[in-house]
């Protein structure tokens, strides 16, 4: 052998596809951001129809890197082939017209063709997630123009995807969630990627390409077409897909629906309106819990409509109300749709629940009332023995604590959650459903919403049963050996364990709670 220069990248022989250090960092950071963009996104987008689950999250996160991985290996391969330079822009072009269909395709796809949407969701994160992972391994065939600088290329384009990819992520779950509808972002995106596919057309000489026009008009079409997809919001919050319904029934009735479900019910005019059965069995055993028209001090876990806030002010004059909502967005739409005014003695935080319970003084509250929901999904965090004991730190010794539960088939969550609370509290009991309580053997169990209650001391059950009864909920309470029998092996919740999504099941129909 005479020589070694006979390698296309032999060392100090410069190859005609070399590509400037600048644009090979643009390229590599900006698809690498695209990438988690459209992750994370996808996962808010899809929130409505499949619940913001663990095993959603992990569903995503899966088909994403799958795209990521994919693209890796096809991108590496494809350009040791081809010329490296006539395949950036397609790949950053296809894809951008990919993202920018996605909100029409996928809400589409979810009203007419439901059983189709996990394959269509896939296409939709896999496709744009493959072509753009492929950029990093076409850009660094290209920036290869040595094979003494082959670590230095390779580690340097690594740790820029990298970067680009910490600040997609950073950027879409601290500002562009917060300020843009996820249709938005999705289009805003794709024209950006489309653009880029533009410019590396034009730096390549390919000018005569009719491709970047074409998917330019893709995009184009992807806007037009979200405007007219089912499954719009009135407003996209920084965690739910939000509308508020008008009533037609009752000129002042509104509900709040997040995320495809119905999640409260407000009389804007008479705020003693409660249209859910859950709400009535609240109230029926707050009212029998305490003397008639005692103001207390509430704290309540989640706020939705605040439905149950506004009957204590205005059923118990004097009240004070504290609230923990996580979504600022909720708590506007309170404000500017459903008729909260600042006399109402109601004060909301946007803040997590669990760290809300933290801040309050021990012995500080009267009541506590659970009822936060993320979509058909539970706060975990909130249900657990460490939670409850925090709600039982803050209650006075006379003190009730009312969770609305919701949950399907076995109610294995119901059970665990009711068992978890028994842990914690000396008295504890159940109301709903005679079926799903096991308390009507003729009927077999649907599920739906129950009603745990707990507290230090004694309740009067046969009170709030009369309560129940008055207000026509067809509801019944268990407690004592059969509320034992009712939870049976249920395992205890705890922050080291609590497989809350595993446990529940949730009843698909959009009939909310």
């Amino acid at each position: 052998m005479t020589s070694s220069s006979s390698s296309p990248v032999a060392e100090g022989t410069p190859s005609h596809h070399g590509l400037g250090a600048w644009a090979a960092g643009v390229l590599v950071f900006g698809s690498s951001a695209a990438v988690l963009v459209v992750e994370i996104v996808a996962l808010r987008l899809l929130a409505p129809y499949l619940g913001l689950t663990l095993e959603t999250s992990t569903l995503v996160i899966g088909i994403a890197l799958t795209a990521i991985a994919c693209g890796s290996w096809l991108g590496g391969r494809v350009a040791d082939r081809l010329n490296p330079r006539r395949l950036i822009g397609p790949a950053l072009g296809v894809s951008g017209a990919v993202v920018a269909l996605t909100p029409a395709v996928l809400r589409t796809t979810a009203e007419w063709a439901p059983a189709m949407l996990l394959l269509i969701a896939s296409l939709t994160i896999l496709l744009p997630g493959a072509l753009l992972a492929a950029v990093t391994p076409i850009v660094t065939k290209l920036r290869l123009t040595s094979l003494a600088e082959t670590g230095t290329v390779v580690g340097r384009l690594s740790g820029v995807g990298t970067v680009g990819a910490i600040v997609g992520t950073v950027l879409t779950g601290f500002v562009l969630v917060a300020r843009l509808p996820v249709s938005g972002i999705l289009i805003g995106l794709g024209t950006l990627l489309v653009v880029g596919a533009a410019l590396v057309e034009w730096r390549t000489r390919r000018s005569s390409s009719t491709l970047v026009p074409a998917l330019a008009l893709v995009v184009v079409a992807g806007g037009l077409a979200t405007t007219v997809a089912p499954g719009g919001c009135d407003a996209e919050t920084r965690y739910h897909c939000a509308r508020v319904v008008a009533d037609p029934d009752r000129r002042s009735g509104r509900t709040l629906v997040l995320d495809g479900l119905r999640h409260s019910y407000v009389d804007v005019d008479d705020p003693t309106v409660l249209e859910f059965a859950y709400v009535r069995a609240i109230a029926s055993v707050v009212d029998a819990a305490f003397p008639a028209g005692e103001p207390l001090a509430a704290h309540h876990l989640g706020g939705g409509g605040l439905t149950f806030p506004r009957y204590l002010a205005a059923t118990r004059p004097g009240t004070r109300s504290l609230v923990s909502e996580i979504d600022s967005g909720v708590v506007r739409i309170n404000h500017d749709r459903l008729g909260l005014t600042s006399q109402a003695g109601i004060g909301v935080r946007t803040e997590d629940g669990r760290r809300g319970l933290r801040r309050l003084d021990a012995g500080s509250r009267d009541l506590v009332v659970g009822d936060a929901f993320g979509g058909v999904s539970v706060p975990w965090h909130l249900t657990t023995v460490e939670a409850m004991k925090d709600v039982r730190r803050v209650l006075d010794e006379d003190g009730l604590y009312l969770a609305n539960l919701i949950d399907h088939g076995s109610l294995a969550f119901a059970r665990a959650e009711v068992a978890t609370l028994s842990k914690t509290f000396e008295h504890v009991a159940v109301v709903g459903e005679p079926a799903d309580l096991g308390l009507d053997q003729t009927s077999a169990p649907k599920g739906g919403n129950l009603v745990a209650l707990a507290s230090k001391r004694p309740i009067d059950l046969r009170a709030a049963q009369a309560a129940l009864d008055a207000r026509q909920t067809g509801w019944k309470i268990t407690t004592g050996d059969d509320l034992t029998s009712w939870i049976g092996d249920a395992q205890l919740l705890t922050d080291d364990f609590a497989p809350v999504d595993q446990l529940l099941q949730p009843y698909s129909p959009p009939n909310g709670h």
